[in-house]
């Protein structure tokens, strides 16, 4: 479930419905973030170093940069700025979102290419007959890269920068996603080596990364310079309230307030500028203001409602939600889900963990549960009279059991169980793209000795922290660490080479002895056996996991606290 347009007006604009609010606010010529902040507005946040980087990249030839962030973080300010960066250069900008693409257009990729080459010769006042590009013979994608190459490079007059714009649309159409992609890719490739192919620089915004299995060599994904959104720091939370003359307003309370609206938005863009400009019109009641929030008449009331009526028409992603409430240390989650609810905005990622994104979302779904529970969603509507509500809460009864099933009780991070599962998954994808995969099995040393001197407490006090600093080194949403049983641990990083393993096993075996010899606890080291296959071609998970369990053994013979690798033919 991604967002339609639809959706994305209800949530921007929600907040404009409380009675007589627009008024008062146009009267105190407070600005409201009903959009992209224009160029001139004074209540734009840069995020150094986002803005210097894409400002560089949109100068450099053939170029290609991929701007990801859920909605209302800022994406739209942040391009509207790139654009006038790009046309003080000189270049020709053509922008295309394809929320603007009827459902018919993504029918077929024959379709779509059409589709997309109109929509550019038409901003490039340029006149196309695409029937003299167009041949089946040749395949779309070719009369597509034909088409803009003759039809549209060569005819233009200064280089094109083709923004395009919410490729998330792509994600519920795999075979469509596939073809597009690939081409974006070939035309970025083709940059590198033809100079007319120079004069197109690519901007590809969307909200989160693809759920569909992609060639990672055929993909946009992985290529260029990617630039992901973060959310305001305190500073910068600050910064936008000074502007707004907060600081006069609140005088003595200026610094208790901030310090409140950050702890409740961890800095979301869109939900701190609206807080802060309502703080501007409040300042007698700030306290207040803040802690009615989630109200109907708070707000945010109507914006986590529209957010909430959009998640209710997705059973799955109700259930989540709440097991996300009850799991201050996180779920690990299925890719959809993880993607859906990441384009919606209510989740931060933390290596393959999920939380939600702010204590505001936290508050709202706690205080919403039982109403969640009587949602009128297809699940619901199998069940006759009073029955709906228990088989909805047996529903989420069995979700919490089978998160527990999966989950390490100790450590809290994934167990045995779910290791495996992973394990056959990615090496399935892995078989699909051709792409690297890597397995690394780590055990604490001497652990036994460990707990006969400092006693079991210490040692399972030792087993978390490690768990945790394994948790801080796998930063990727690829890559997943879990709890192989007593004090081993395994690692396994997807679409990683040779030196990007070698560099994260290193850092999990330094950082495992410096965070462990700084704690309260006696330090530790690790030994670590790390696998690596190329390809998954005419082998099994099995042998992968057989041959990190030969390294880790030869790290142990050779005196631990050391890593050793081998590489799978």
């Amino acid at each position: 479930m991604l967002l339609t347009p639809q959706d994305d007006h209800a949530l921007e604009n929600t907040f404009m419905n409380t009675s007589g609010e627009q008024q008062e606010l146009e009267a105190s010529a407070v600005q409201i973030p009903t959009g992209p902040l224009e160029l001139a507005s004074p209540m734009y946040i840069e995020r150094p170093p986002l803005e210097a980087l894409a400002y560089a990249e949109l100068a450099k030839p053939g170029s290609l940069i991929r701007l990801k962030a859920p909605r209302h973080m800022g994406k739209s300010s942040l391009l509207l700025r790139m654009i006038d960066q790009a046309q003080a250069l000189n270049l020709t900008v053509c922008t295309v979102d394809f929320l603007q693409a009827d459902q018919a257009s993504f029918a077929s990729t024959d379709k779509l290419l059409r589709w997309l080459c109109r929509n550019v010769a038409r901003q490039l006042q340029l006149p196309l007959n695409l029937d003299d590009y167009w041949d089946e013979e040749i395949g779309y994608k070719v009369s597509c890269t034909i088409c803009f190459e003759t039809g549209l490079l060569k005819r233009a007059s200064t280089p094109l920068v083709l923004v395009l714009q919410e490729l998330d649309q792509f994600f519920a159409h795999p075979d469509v996603a596939a073809d597009v992609l690939s081409l974006l890719r070939s035309w970025y490739e083709q940059s590198r080596r033809s100079p007319l192919w120079q004069n197109l620089r690519l901007v590809l915004t969307y909200g989160t990364e693809a759920y569909i299995p992609l060639n990672l060599e055929q993909s946009p994904f992985n290529v260029g310079l990617p630039l992901k959104l973060p959310e305001f720091t305190p500073e910068q939370v600050a910064d936008l309230a000074t502007r707004y003359g907060l600081e006069q307003r609140l005088e003595d309370d200026f610094g208790e307030i901030m310090e409140k609206v950050w702890e409740l938005l961890g800095g979301h863009p869109y939900l701190t500028h609206l807080a802060i400009a309502h703080l501007h019109l409040t300042p007698s009641a700030p306290q207040a203001l803040l802690a009615q929030a989630t109200s109907p008449t708070g707000i945010y009331g109507n914006y986590l409602r529209a957010c909430l009526a959009i998640v209710r028409q997705q059973p799955d992603l109700i259930q989540v939600l709440q097991a996300l409430v009850q799991a201050p240390n996180g779920l690990q989650l299925s890719s959809p889900l993880v993607y859906q609810l990441d384009s919606l905005g209510v989740i931060k990622l933390q290596g393959h963990r999920c939380y939600l994104s702010c204590q505001l979302y936290q508050r709202f779904f706690a205080a919403e549960l039982e109403d969640l529970d009587g949602l009128d969603h297809p699940s619901a509507s199998l069940s006759v009279g009073s029955s709906s509500a228990p088989l909805n809460r047996l529903a989420q009864e069995n979700q919490r059991l089978q998160t527990l099933a999966y989950t390490d009780a100790l450590t809290c991070i994934p167990n045995r169980r779910a290791f495996d599962v992973h394990l056959r998954q990615v090496w399935q994808r892995m078989a699909q793209s051709q792409s690297p995969l890597a397995l690394m099995l780590c055990d604490i040393d001497y652990f036994k000795q460990y707990n006969d001197t400092h006693g079991h407490p210490a040692g399972d006090r030792c087993l978390q922290l490690v768990a945790k600093i394994l948790r801080t080194c796998v930063r990727n949403t690829t890559d997943f660490v879990a709890r192989y049983g007593g004090e081993e641990f395994a690692v396994i990083l997807a679409q990683a080479d040779m030196d990007a393993v070698y560099t994260r096993a290193e850092e999990i075996r330094s950082q495992v002895s410096l965070k462990t010899q700084q704690s309260p606890l006696p330090g530790v080291t690790i030994s670590v056996g790390a696998a690596i296959s190329a390809n998954a071609e005419n082998r099994n998970p099995q042998q992968m996991v057989q041959a990190a369990d030969h390294a880790l053994y030869e790290s142990k013979r050779l005196g631990r606290d050391r890593i050793t690798f081998r590489t799978l033919p």
